[in-house]
């Protein structure tokens, strides 16, 4: 349970930190990070951290897809976790 933990701690900062970079990017007219790359992570267990970063920089908050989907895989992790945890 451990290392699904620190996991989890993981995948949510670098979801975290792919925000904030991707922000940083859009600002100087940068590379981006495709956006399928931020819900993968974000379904990979980071969702969190994708939401505190929309947050934090207000990145992708005018994107419904974003809005309403970043929830959406935090309530998917949650289950999981909650499924992981009955089990183990």
């Amino acid at each position: 349970m451990t290392y699904f933990l620190i996991y989890l701690l993981l995948m949510n900062i670098i979801t975290f930190i792919e925000m904030g970079h991707d922000k940083g990017q859009a600002k100087k007219g940068g590379r981006r990070v495709p956006e399928k790359r931020l819900f993968l992570l974000a379904a990979l267990g980071g969702g969190i951290g994708g939401w505190l970063g929309m947050r934090m920089w207000r990145h992708k908050t005018k994107h419904t897809s974003f809005v309403v989907g970043f929830p959406l895989l935090i309530a998917l992790n949650c289950i999981c976790v909650i499924f992981i945890a009955m089990y183990m």
